[in-house]
């Protein structure tokens, strides 16, 4: 969901930005300047005397600007960094059975689940993501199956093998897995 919402508002920036860039260098070029258009031609100014002085006596005109900049500006920076935020797991905490928690790479954690997986009798590929927090890991799991493959049994075997085998491992509660299998198209072979 955060994926389409990104996609859609990025969109949409996108687009007032190239039509505003799009119309200001139209203008600064020659072509007559719409009736809805702020300025009268290619030489007039972004802000003329009276503009920028019509707000001089009003006290709270500045402040409201620059805050409202400011709020502007954060919000911006949030969705930077929400963005731009690490969307893998950097580690795990795992119990070790004597009460305290050790730390697992996630990565390595991700390694070890795809290499079982791929091991499965009809997988050709396994790509593994951890996602969410380090002590409610949450997996991403992509198998690409061969074309003899069912794909009941390979979730099957998943499952109760290595998805399975990693939250005893770590001793995690639950370990929530999202699978999602995809099938290689089957190419018959060429005959000389």
């Amino acid at each position: 969901m955060t994926r389409v919402v990104n996609r859609v508002l990025l969109g949409i920036v996108g687009l007032l930005l190239v039509a505003l860039g799009g119309s200001v260098l139209a203008v600064g070029l020659g072509a007559p300047a719409p009736s809805w258009w702020l300025h009268d031609g290619r030489h007039d100014v972004l802000l003329d005397e009276a503009e920028r002085t019509r707000w001089r006596d009003a006290g709270w005109w500045w402040p409201v600007v620059i805050a409202a900049l400011v709020v502007l500006l954060l919000l911006l920076l949030w969705w930077l960094v929400a963005v731009v935020r690490r969307r893998r797991l950097a580690e795990v905490f795992v119990a070790t059975g004597d009460g305290d928690e050790a730390v697992l790479r996630g990565r390595a954690l991700e390694t070890v689940l795809a290499h079982e997986a791929g091991r499965l009798d009809g997988v050709g590929q396994a790509h593994v993501r951890l996602t969410r927090r380090r002590g409610l890991p949450r997996t991403r799991v992509r198998l690409l199956l061969e074309p003899h493959a069912d794909p009941g049994t390979v979730l099957d075997g998943f499952t109760t093998g290595a998805l399975t085998h990693a939250r005893e491992s770590t001793g995690l509660g639950t370990l929530p897995a999202e699978v999602r299998l995809r099938s290689v198209k089957h190419r018959p072979e060429r005959v000389s």
